[in-house]
Protein backbone atom coordinates (compact mmCIF):
# COMPACT_ATOMS: atom_id res chain seq x y z
CA UNK A 1 0.00 0.00 0.00
CA UNK A 2 1.24 3.49 -0.85
CA UNK A 3 2.47 5.99 1.67
CA UNK A 4 -0.34 7.99 3.19
CA UNK A 5 0.45 11.42 4.54
CA UNK A 6 -0.07 15.07 4.27
CA UNK A 7 -0.15 16.64 0.84
CA UNK A 8 2.95 18.74 0.12
CA UNK A 9 2.39 22.45 0.75
CA UNK A 10 4.34 23.31 -2.39
CA UNK A 11 2.76 21.51 -5.30
CA UNK A 12 4.23 21.81 -8.81
CA UNK A 13 2.18 24.93 -9.57
CA UNK A 14 3.42 26.78 -6.48
CA UNK A 15 6.98 25.66 -7.11
CA UNK A 16 6.79 27.04 -10.64
CA UNK A 17 5.47 30.37 -9.35
CA UNK A 18 8.27 30.55 -6.77
CA UNK A 19 10.89 29.90 -9.43
CA UNK A 20 9.36 32.51 -11.75
CA UNK A 21 9.32 35.13 -8.98
CA UNK A 22 12.93 34.42 -8.01
CA UNK A 23 14.08 34.49 -11.63
CA UNK A 24 13.03 38.14 -12.00
CA UNK A 25 15.01 39.16 -8.91
CA UNK A 26 12.50 39.01 -6.07
CA UNK A 27 13.39 37.49 -2.70
CA UNK A 28 12.22 34.19 -1.26
CA UNK A 29 10.06 36.12 1.21
CA UNK A 30 8.18 37.77 -1.69
CA UNK A 31 7.78 34.39 -3.39
CA UNK A 32 6.58 32.78 -0.15
CA UNK A 33 4.04 35.52 0.44
CA UNK A 34 2.80 35.25 -3.13
CA UNK A 35 2.12 31.50 -2.93
CA UNK A 36 0.90 31.63 0.66
CA UNK A 37 3.60 29.82 2.57
CA UNK A 38 6.52 30.60 4.87
CA UNK A 39 10.09 31.07 3.66
CA UNK A 40 11.02 28.11 5.84
CA UNK A 41 8.62 25.95 3.80
CA UNK A 42 10.56 26.79 0.64
CA UNK A 43 13.85 26.05 2.41
CA UNK A 44 12.62 22.73 3.87
CA UNK A 45 11.21 21.68 0.50
CA UNK A 46 14.56 22.44 -1.13
CA UNK A 47 16.39 20.40 1.53
CA UNK A 48 14.13 17.40 0.84
CA UNK A 49 14.08 17.81 -2.95
CA UNK A 50 17.55 18.35 -4.49
CA UNK A 51 16.19 19.02 -8.02
CA UNK A 52 14.00 21.81 -6.59
CA UNK A 53 17.03 23.17 -4.69
CA UNK A 54 18.96 23.21 -7.97
CA UNK A 55 16.08 25.00 -9.69
CA UNK A 56 16.02 27.63 -6.89
CA UNK A 57 19.73 28.21 -7.28
CA UNK A 58 19.38 28.47 -11.06
CA UNK A 59 16.50 30.96 -10.78
CA UNK A 60 18.50 33.19 -8.41
CA UNK A 61 21.57 33.03 -10.65
CA UNK A 62 19.51 33.88 -13.73
CA UNK A 63 18.10 36.93 -11.96
CA UNK A 64 21.53 38.06 -10.86
CA UNK A 65 23.01 37.58 -14.32
CA UNK A 66 20.15 39.50 -15.93
CA UNK A 67 20.56 42.42 -13.56
CA UNK A 68 24.32 42.52 -14.04
CA UNK A 69 23.82 42.37 -17.80
CA UNK A 70 21.49 45.39 -17.59
CA UNK A 71 23.97 47.32 -15.45
CA UNK A 72 26.83 46.55 -17.83
CA UNK A 73 24.71 47.55 -20.79
CA UNK A 74 23.81 50.86 -19.16
CA UNK A 75 27.42 51.45 -18.12
CA UNK A 76 28.51 51.34 -21.78
CA UNK A 77 26.67 54.61 -22.34
CA UNK A 78 28.61 57.62 -21.12
CA UNK A 79 25.58 59.33 -19.62
CA UNK A 80 25.02 56.30 -17.36
CA UNK A 81 28.51 56.23 -15.84
CA UNK A 82 26.92 55.75 -12.41
CA UNK A 83 26.01 52.20 -13.41
CA UNK A 84 29.71 51.47 -13.94
CA UNK A 85 30.61 53.13 -10.64
CA UNK A 86 27.93 51.09 -8.86
CA UNK A 87 29.24 47.86 -10.38
CA UNK A 88 32.81 48.69 -9.33
CA UNK A 89 31.76 49.59 -5.78
CA UNK A 90 29.94 46.32 -5.29
CA UNK A 91 32.17 44.06 -7.34
CA UNK A 92 35.44 45.34 -5.88
CA UNK A 93 34.50 46.98 -2.57
CA UNK A 94 38.05 46.82 -1.20
CA UNK A 95 39.14 49.21 -3.96
CA UNK A 96 36.08 51.28 -4.89
CA UNK A 97 33.47 51.27 -2.14
CA UNK A 98 33.19 54.53 -0.24
CA UNK A 99 34.64 54.31 3.25
CA UNK A 100 33.99 56.48 6.23
CA UNK A 101 36.88 57.99 8.16
CA UNK A 102 36.53 55.31 10.86
CA UNK A 103 36.91 52.34 8.48
CA UNK A 104 40.21 50.47 8.25
CA UNK A 105 41.20 48.34 5.27
CA UNK A 106 42.77 44.89 5.35
CA UNK A 107 45.95 46.43 3.98
CA UNK A 108 46.03 48.91 6.86
CA UNK A 109 45.47 46.09 9.35
CA UNK A 110 48.47 44.28 7.84
CA UNK A 111 50.63 47.39 8.16
CA UNK A 112 49.54 47.85 11.77
CA UNK A 113 50.28 44.23 12.70
CA UNK A 114 53.69 44.46 10.99
CA UNK A 115 54.54 47.57 12.99
CA UNK A 116 53.47 45.84 16.22
CA UNK A 117 55.63 42.85 15.30
CA UNK A 118 58.63 45.13 14.71
CA UNK A 119 58.10 46.70 18.12
CA UNK A 120 58.00 43.23 19.67
CA UNK A 121 61.23 42.24 17.91
CA UNK A 122 62.95 45.38 19.14
CA UNK A 123 61.61 45.62 22.69
CA UNK A 124 60.57 42.18 23.96
CA UNK A 125 63.19 39.83 25.43
CA UNK A 126 64.08 36.97 23.12
CA UNK A 127 62.64 34.25 25.38
CA UNK A 128 59.11 35.72 25.02
CA UNK A 129 59.38 36.91 21.45
CA UNK A 130 58.87 33.60 19.62
CA UNK A 131 55.48 32.83 21.12
CA UNK A 132 54.23 36.40 20.74
CA UNK A 133 55.27 36.58 17.07
CA UNK A 134 53.72 33.17 16.43
CA UNK A 135 50.43 34.43 17.85
CA UNK A 136 50.71 37.68 15.87
CA UNK A 137 51.13 35.64 12.67
CA UNK A 138 48.02 33.62 13.55
CA UNK A 139 46.02 36.83 14.03
CA UNK A 140 47.36 38.26 10.77
CA UNK A 141 46.53 35.03 8.93
CA UNK A 142 42.93 35.34 10.08
CA UNK A 143 42.73 38.56 8.07
CA UNK A 144 44.52 37.04 5.10
CA UNK A 145 47.57 39.17 5.87
CA UNK A 146 51.20 38.11 5.82
CA UNK A 147 53.46 40.01 8.16
CA UNK A 148 56.44 41.77 6.66
CA UNK A 149 59.61 39.72 6.72
CA UNK A 150 61.57 41.90 9.15
CA UNK A 151 59.00 41.18 11.86
CA UNK A 152 58.19 37.59 10.98
CA UNK A 153 61.80 36.46 10.37
CA UNK A 154 63.57 38.45 13.05
CA UNK A 155 66.05 36.52 15.20
CA UNK A 156 64.21 34.60 17.84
Amino acid sequence: MGRVGRRPVLDEGKRGKILAILSVGCSQSVAAEYVGCAVSTIQRTAERDPPFADDLCQAKCNAELGLIKNIRSAAKKEQYWRAAAWALERGFPEKYAPRGPDVITIEQIGQLLSKFSNIIVQDVPERYRTEILKRMNEVAGGFGVTLKREAADAPQ
